[in-house]
């Protein structure tokens, strides 16, 4: 609660939240950890569900629960299971905006429906993850497939556990960013570094013309 008092007073326009992440809390605790927030707060938020890196599923019975929060508007849909879009939509139709959170599965999602990407690549590729965005929403699925499938081993990047420091590496060789994080994490060195740089190299060399 006092994090949201912060986000408001610092000039936040929505927080994103997800489940405890020291202790695994069951279905009630979960429910009741989210409520008691939205409570607190005006914000509009958008729940983190990503049960592969942080042990707890938001499931679709505690988004149930959770309609009654009114300023609860938002999903980042982590589950890396593409169905969970469906679901989400077949059982809440519009009530949640549906946001696709793992980078890999970006395009299926939103053919799938979900109405934005919070994306990784980004933050070095900005134009090419726009470019798919907007081509899937106006329907023009083989232009974005042929962005999408150049994209893909950039947008692996996402689902390691060093994430950040291999988008942070991107950004650096794309010229709009550094290598710089901030401890524990360390910038990669070596055999890593060497490996993840190709990928990284390949993608600008061959970077598709939008």
């Amino acid at each position: 609660m006092q994090q949201a008092e912060y986000a408001k007073a610092w000039g936040a326009r929505g927080i994103m939240i997800q489940p405890p992440m020291r202790y695994k809390s069951d279905h009630r605790e979960t429910v009741t950890y989210f409520k008691t927030v939205a409570d607190s707060t005006e914000l509009p938020i958008m729940i983190y569900n990503n049960p592969v890196d942080y042990k707890i599923e938001v499931t679709l019975d505690m988004f149930d629960e959770l309609q009654v929060c009114k300023n609860i508007t938002a999903i980042k849909e982590s589950t890396r299971d593409v169905i969970n879009v469906t679901r989400l939509i077949n059982r809440f139709g519009d009530r949640y905006k549906i946001l696709c959170g793992v980078d890999p599965l970006a395009m299926e999602e939103l053919c799938l429906g979900a109405d934005g990407w919070v994306a990784g690549l980004v933050c070095a590729f900005p134009k090419e993850t726009v470019a798919i965005y907007n081509l899937v929403k106006a329907g023009k699925i083989a232009e974005a497939t042929k962005i999408y499938r150049w994209f893909m081993p950039l947008l692996e990047l996402d689902i390691h556990p060093k994430l950040v420091q291999y988008i942070k590496l991107a950004e650096a060789q794309a010229g709009i960013g550094s290598e710089t994080v901030r401890a524990p994490r360390l910038a990669l060195v070596g055999k890593e570094r060497e490996e993840v740089l190709k990928i990284i190299n390949d993608g600008i060399a061959t970077r598709p013309e939008l």
